[in-house]
């Protein structure tokens, strides 16, 4: 099971590539903010939870953010109290992409799958993105990562994707679940029924779909410079977010944006012609669909459930629990 859902990751996340032409404008260097943050420590609440209501019965909801401190102890007991009475968990939102292998087909897999996160033909990263980027990245590299010669083989999605957990980790933050563990114990301990919203995808010629995507263009620039802008300028905001979860100010997670890098790297993921082609490139409408269904049928079987979201799909004003304000259940904010 855990290379299954191994292998299915690492399909999904390899559904990247990155082409794009150097420019000829020479290099300029943004400045970064140095200042370092300061980012909480030791037993905190977390936030309230969204309550969603209908006919007496009741979810609750917890928005998570990611990362948080990393030094936090998560004061869990309101959470654990609601889960002790709650007869059904429903996780977050999720796309899984999965092959129609065997176990020892998806092994022979591997090699292509490491192989992907590097450039074709031998490129560097200077050859995949344009100069005044590299020069960014070279700033950004030297401050959170140093010397490692590896990252420069890395197609851009993936060099950024290391960068921004070097950087984290710089910041006193972690990408670590801690909600999760919770969650899990509770379910083991009470027997609640779980469900998992996943929207599944198969590919039915991942060799043919890996072939495909070495030698395709996706254009993954957006996302290498819009993780540069965000390391650039929001590092502290993001120990802002961490520190408001953490000690549960709700209000202030309302007033910090969230950066946009995620949409610009899941765009470069999705708007793929390998991935069109395979039926992958409408995963956001089709995973809020099934987890909207998921909580409107849990709400109507249970008289107490939980629910897990991202804090970004709580506090936008068109969001999952703005669809669910809509179909006419009682929304409550903490």
């Amino acid at each position: 099971m855990r290379s299954r859902k191994m292998i299915g990751l690492m399909l999904g996340y390899v559904l990247a590539t990155a082409a794009s032409a150097n420019e000829a404008a020479a290099p300029t260097i943004r400045p970064i903010r140095d200042e370092a943050p300061i980012v909480v420590t030791g037993a905190l609440p977390g936030p309230g939870m969204w309550k969603v209501s209908r006919n007496g019965h009741v979810m609750h909801v917890l928005g998570t953010v990611s990362p948080l401190p990393k030094r936090m102890e998560w004061i869990s007991r309101d959470v654990e109290r609601v889960l002790a009475q709650s007869g059904e968990v429903v996780f977050g939102p999720g796309y899984v992409v999965d092959t129609d292998l065997g176990f020892f087909g998806k092994l022979s897999l591997l090699p292509s799958l490491i192989g992907v996160r590097k450039n074709p033909d031998g490129k560097l990263l200077r050859d995949m993105v344009s100069p005044e980027s590299y020069a960014r990245w070279l700033v950004l590299k030297q401050r959170y990562i140093g010397r490692d010669g590896d990252v420069e083989k890395m197609r851009p999605i993936f060099a950024a994707n290391e960068l921004y957990e070097a950087a984290i980790e710089d910041s006193g933050l972690t990408g670590k679940r801690i909600v999760s563990p919770v969650i899990e114990a509770a379910i083991k301990e009470h027997g609640i029924k779980r469900t998992d919203p996943k929207v599944k995808a198969t590919l039915k010629n991942p060799k043919a779909a890996l072939k495909e995507f070495r030698s395709e263009p996706l254009g993954d620039r957006e996302c290498f410079d819009k993780m540069l802008a965000n390391l650039e300028t929001d590092v502290t905001r993001m120990a802002e977010r961490a520190n408001a979860w953490a000690v549960g100010d709700v209000d202030s997670l309302r007033n910090l944006p969230l950066g946009d890098q995620y949409q610009a790297c899941q765009k470069a993921l999705t708007q793929a012609s390998v991935a069109q082609k395979n039926g992958l490139g409408n995963y956001e409408a089709e995973v809020r669909v099934a987890w909207l269904s998921a909580a409107e049928n849990a709400i109507a079987n249970n008289a107490v459930s939980f629910a897990v979201l991202p804090m970004s799909e709580l506090l936008k004003p068109d969001g999952y629990l703005a669809d669910l304000e809509a179909r006419g259940y009682l929304v409550e904010a903490p």
